[in-house]
């Protein structure tokens, strides 16, 4: 794919890319933005190439997944690195968002799901992906992806069943 081309591909699905990097920093708009500007870089120095195998989208948000999971590994290593065990190391600050979390019941309610269900409703409802699609993005089998996207959507029911939904 041509440079401009690319470029033209990542800005017309920039709010879609974002979007699902807030999901796959559950929310963290400082991590969200830190995981797309290394999806960019990595994409435009050809670290990151599409092949062709899928849509675009579906391999841009397949490399946003796989750049959050690197950086939450990362940051889940860092933290319990030997250092910080020492007298005198500062203890980690308390995430700021968690208030801005509990604003959306839909968003409680996904939170609570096991990982791969979040990632494959999310998908599916606010990214406008087929199940095909989102198992492709998950790197996962499409029987696998259809399985996650059934329990949950029942567990969402079940969750939300209770609640007054307007």
């Amino acid at each position: 794919m041509a440079p401009a081309e690319l470029e033209q591909q990542i800005a017309a699905l920039h709010p879609a890319s974002f979007a699902w990097a807030l999901a796959c920093t559950r929310w963290n708009t400082a991590e969200a933005e830190e995981v797309l500007q290394s999806v960019y870089l990595s994409i435009l120095e050809g670290r990151a190439r599409f092949d062709g195998r899928s849509t675009f989208k579906t391999w841009l948000f397949a490399v946003v997944r796989n750049v959050a999971a690197r950086a939450r590994r990362r940051r889940w290593l860092e933290a319990r690195a030997p250092w910080r065990l020492l007298p005198g190391a500062e203890a980690e600050p308390v995430d700021p968002l968690t208030a801005e979390e509990k604003g959306a019941r839909v968003r409680r309610a996904l939170g609570t799901l096991p990982a791969r269900q979040r990632e494959v409703l999310d998908l599916v409802f606010f990214h406008e992906m087929t199940v095909e699609q989102a198992a492709e993005v998950m790197e996962v089998s499409t029987g696998t992806a259809r399985t996650h996207y059934h329990r949950g959507k029942l567990r969402l029911l079940e969750l939300l069943g209770s609640e007054d939904l307007p």
